[in-house]
């Protein structure tokens, strides 16, 4: 399987979740800034919408969406336990708490990228942040990964997410709970792995 990417998006929760799972994948970066491959041709010939994270199956099948290839990879493993059976409330919990993540903190970060944003908007949306942040906290307060006792894909996108705290400028300091999470999931050695290999180390 290839795995397009680029460093530090949130193509690295699959990455996260690949490696954490024992799955090899062939890691391609994507400049997205001009929309290239490392041979100059135009990724948008292999993703139309133009971003990552794109999972090309070794049958040539393409499946993207952060929240979606996290889901797949795991499911190729399920003695990992990084993701309840399909079918199960479990499941639907984490699918709901992987839909919070993509919703309420993946796209609500992105406008804190661009340059452009005007800064009644960023604080807006830095508040609207600080809203779950505070919720996550809470919860991790609790219980030491985001589902219960066991390190799951939530975990992983999440940690990809909200580690942009620490690039934009966007406070986690009132929330302890957090950060030490935070600490927590990059200490495994399967993430420490994935940072190294995408020059995040």
């Amino acid at each position: 399987m290839k795995l397009y990417h680029s460093p530090g998006a949130c193509s690295l929760a699959p990455h996260i979740v690949a490696r954490e799972a024992g799955i090899p994948l062939e890691l391609i970066k994507v400049d997205l800034a001009t929309h290239s491959l490392p041979d100059g041709s135009d990724y948008r010939r292999v993703n139309p919408r133009g971003y990552v994270p794109l999972l090309e199956l070794d049958d040539g099948t393409r499946l993207s969406e952060a929240s979606v290839l996290v889901q797949y990879l795991a499911d190729q493993a399920p003695q990992s336990g990084l993701i309840p059976p399909a079918g199960t409330h479990e499941r639907y919990r984490a699918q709901e708490w992987l839909n919070v993540v993509a919703t309420e903190l993946h796209k609500t970060f992105s406008p804190l990228w661009k340059k452009d944003t005007a800064a009644s908007t960023q604080e807006t949306l830095k508040a609207r942040l600080a809203e779950r942040f505070a919720e996550f906290d809470r919860l991790l307060a609790e219980r030491p990964w985001l589902t219960g006792e066991q390190f799951s894909v939530v975990d992983a996108y999440a940690f990809t997410v909200i580690n942009w705290a620490n690039f934009l400028a966007v406070d986690l300091e009132p929330y302890p709970n957090l950060r030490a999470w935070l600490a927590r999931v990059a200490a495994r050695p399967k993430v420490k792995e994935a940072l190294a290999a995408e020059g995040l180390a």
